[in-house]
């Protein structure tokens, strides 16, 4: 779709580059520009006790960088400045995520680049705005944007969520900036400054728990993964053969299926449990008597009564098990980056017909 495109990335980690990889992926020829001072991207340093130290890149460094050519500069240099800057005038969009201040430091802001590329879509990432200079990793975010704090078991620490969450928030937020600038160039031929937060990008993901303080004067609290709107929703379950179901009962009527395909159907009809109001309320109690009757039960037998019924629910199922269904594997792209062999899942998952 984007052959044809041409991508400078003056950005590193995650964020950055996954947008980077969007583009790669559909046919873009993305220019990486990497700090030759710091010997490239910081994430092809940060490697697992399991991964070769000789290797050029980490598979931290796979993941977000398919299909890329790199070049590595020094930007202070004015020979390595005038390379990145050449590249920049022949480009259709750079991508940048610079400190505040940065870019105008190195000569490389917006004000600078439209000069001598008028048509540029310039996407600039920071992680707090132009006015606040911290830096701004992915952890620092999920802390200061609430998601630690609602993150976790009930009277548990604060955690954060295991994937960089919100540098991928903000790197959808930024794809979608990219894209409607270039459907107004193609009206246009103008060129546009898009710029995205980290800190936006988090905020606005806070969707329903947002509203729920917003509206309903609620703090979100930690509570695993059960629903605050919702139950039995995000209940764990473990079964007979010590495996883990979750359920995701989101109507009344799969209350009652799930009742009675447990033989159970007297707790649909209970004062406690007959409406998801009163479950909400009553969710320990619930929860109890759905253990109790659940824990005796294999996997395999839960999952014909549910799909008997059309009840949701999911086993929980680590990395390997992931990948070790076929619907994983079809998502799965190889590549060669310096000279060694690369793994990742796509970013870009939709199809166009």
């Amino acid at each position: 779709m984007f052959e044809g495109l041409k991508v400078v990335e003056l950005a590193s980690v995650l964020a950055g580059p996954m947008v980077g990889s969007f583009f790669s992926e559909l046919g873009a020829e993305v220019l990486k520009i990497e700090n030759s001072k710091t010997g490239g991207d910081l994430t092809r340093h940060w490697k697992l006790p399991s991964e070769d130290k000789s290797k050029l890149i980490s598979a931290y460094y796979a993941s977000a960088n398919y299909r890329k050519s790199s070049l590595f500069l020094d930007l202070s240099k004015e020979a390595d400045y005038l390379k990145a800057l050449a590249a920049i005038k022949i480009a259709d969009i750079v991508l940048v995520n610079f400190k505040p201040g940065d870019a105008i430091k190195l000569n490389l802001d917006y004000s600078l680049i439209k000069k001598i590329n008028p048509t540029i879509i310039y996407a600039e990432l920071t992680g707090f705005g132009q006015d606040d200079p911290r830096s701004a990793f992915d952890v620092v975010l999920q802390a200061e944007t609430g998601f630690m704090s609602i993150n976790g078991e009930k009277n548990a620490r604060p955690l954060k969520m295991p994937v960089a969450f919100i540098d991928i928030l903000a790197a959808h937020q930024l794809k979608e900036g990219i894209l409607c600038a270039y459907i107004q160039r193609l009206k246009t031929n103008q060129g546009a400054k898009v710029s995205v937060s980290l800190y936006d990008s988090a905020i606005a993901s806070l969707a329903n728990q947002a509203t729920n303080y917003l509206m309903a004067d609620t703090i979100p609290a930690r509570m695993g993964s059960e629903h605050p709107n919702i139950a039995p929703y995000g209940d764990l379950f473990q079964t007979l053969n010590g495996e883990w179901i979750v359920l995701a009962i989101g109507t009344d009527k799969q209350f009652t299926d799930l009742c009675w395909v447990l033989n159970s159907s007297h707790l649909s009809v209970s004062d406690k449990f007959e409406t998801n109001a009163k479950r909400v309320i009553h969710r320990q109690e619930l929860f109890i008597e759905l253990d109790s009757i659940i824990s005796q039960r294999t996997t395999k037998e839960l999952e014909e009564l549910f799909q008997s019924r059309k009840i949701p629910y999911g086993i929980v199922l680590d990395i390997k098990q992931v990948f070790d269904n076929t619907a994983a594997q079809k998502l799965i792209i190889e590549d060669e980056i310096d000279g060694h062999k690369a793994k990742r899942v796509k970013t870009v998952v939709f199809s166009l017909d």
